[in-house]
């Protein structure tokens, strides 16, 4: 973790200390849903706090666009962070104004200040750097602990940290001493899981991973376009027609970088996507004209655990199958619970992230198996993608 700076010996006693948290949860009807990105925030501002700093919090929710909307205020989370910090949190309907000058100023050593939705200005996702420095001049200190936000390059992510010292929080550690272990300096061999509906949207990723990995497993309905790009007649079965040459592509350059690309050898069909449809497991290539692959069937699950059983470090990106609809789970739950096996046992050092791979875990009841599961989304990808994070890149030693 050397590579970047974090709070590790910096002195925050009776310091300003602006953290850029990521509180952007899930609500209905005014009540947050998933309170796991604010428990993942809480150890920072917990540990700043009870180290005797005054803890400017700024965050983001929801796609306001520049305006102030009321039903995307901070105030709701309120009493949410009060609960999982159990400490007191004081809010302005403010970020960079008078109001928040002065909330700013009242703040005693160990007390918490959230400050009003930084994206009711435009300023900020321009970065916009006359409205960075108002930030800046609300700190003394920076502490960035929201990786979900840390691949835009806003004022409170990436020009902020261009004008007070920054340090990584405790979370954005965390995240990147993972993802260092899983792609940087892994232990192998490597095996990275790539699943989901379309080629067309991770194929930055499958281009990056073939030259980093020793076994590269394609899931999903984009499988059907690796399918159908060595010639297997997949029927009515989502996939990309436009993509064939592009999916040859990829098998080549794993060829060529020495990684084995494991593809579905059998599966499960259906003529119709509903819950409990008529269904049955076929070899790859018979496939009904009138049927689509909704999952992957048992032997492919077999040679999964096969190669998984040699892996070392896995990275997983994408479900198997229609995970949301039963009986086509079965693959994605068989896969996600060997290896959440493999690394209670201690085998195996598993990385996950992605909205749809957050939500399978959680299905198979395994989100809490792994090594470490990302809920950065948007961030996560494209740091596997190989692309530079502006709010990470900012932070480097």
């Amino acid at each position: 973790m050397s590579k970047y700076r974090t709070l590790d010996g910096v002195n925050v006693k009776g310091r300003r200390v602006l953290v850029r948290a990521d509180l952007n949860v899930p609500m209905h009807d005014g009540a947050v849903t998933d309170a796991t990105r604010i428990e993942r925030q809480a150890p920072t501002i917990r540990e700043l706090a009870e180290k005797g700093a005054r803890v400017i919090v700024l965050s983001h929710f929801d796609r306001p666009k520049g305006k102030v909307v009321p039903s995307m205020s901070l105030k709701a989370l309120v009493q949410p962070l009060e609960n999982t910090l159990d400490l007191s949190v004081a809010f302005v309907p403010d970020t960079v104004g008078e109001e928040a000058q002065k909330a700013v100023k009242a703040l005693k050593d160990g007390e918490v200040l959230l400050l009003e939705n930084t994206r009711f200005y435009p300023e900020e996702e321009k970065n916009d750097e006359g409205f960075a420095r108002k930030l800046a001049a609300l700190g003394d200190l920076f502490v960035n602990d929201a990786f979900s936000a840390a691949h835009r390059a806003h004022a409170s992510t990436e020009g902020v940290a261009r004008l007070l010292p920054a340090v990584a929080g405790r979370a954005m550690q965390a995240e990147l001493e993972h993802l260092s272990k899983a792609l940087a300096n892994p232990d192998r061999p490597v095996m990275a899981v790539v699943g989901g509906a379309k080629v067309s949207t991770k194929l930055d990723l499958l281009q990056n991973l073939v030259a980093k990995v020793e076994t590269l497993v394609i899931g999903g309905a984009m499988a059907n376009t690796f399918l159908a790009a060595e010639g297997v007649a997949v029927g009515k079965s989502l996939h990309e027609p436009d993509l064939l040459d592009t999916a040859r592509r990829v098998i080549h350059m794993a060829n060529e970088a020495g990684a084995a690309v494991l593809l579905p050898v059998d599966l499960v069909v259906a003529k119709e996507f509903k819950a409990g449809a008529a269904h049955r497991t076929v070899p790859a290539g018979e496939i009904g004209a009138d049927e689509m692959a909704l999952d992957v069937g048992p032997k492919t699950i077999a040679a999964f655990q096969n190669r998984l059983a040699a892996t070392r470090t896995l990275v997983w990106n994408g479900p198997f199958g229609a995970f949301e609809i039963p009986p086509f789970d079965a693959g994605t739950v068989a896969a996600a619970r060997a290896v959440a096996a493999a690394t209670r046992a201690g085998n195996l050092l598993s990385v996950a992230g992605g909205g749809d791979t957050v939500a399978a875990l959680a299905h198979s009841g395994v989100e809490n198996d792994f090594s470490y599961v990302s809920t950065a989304g948007g961030a996560f990808l494209e740091w596997l993608e190989g692309k530079e994070l502006p709010g990470v890149e900012a932070l480097k030693a």
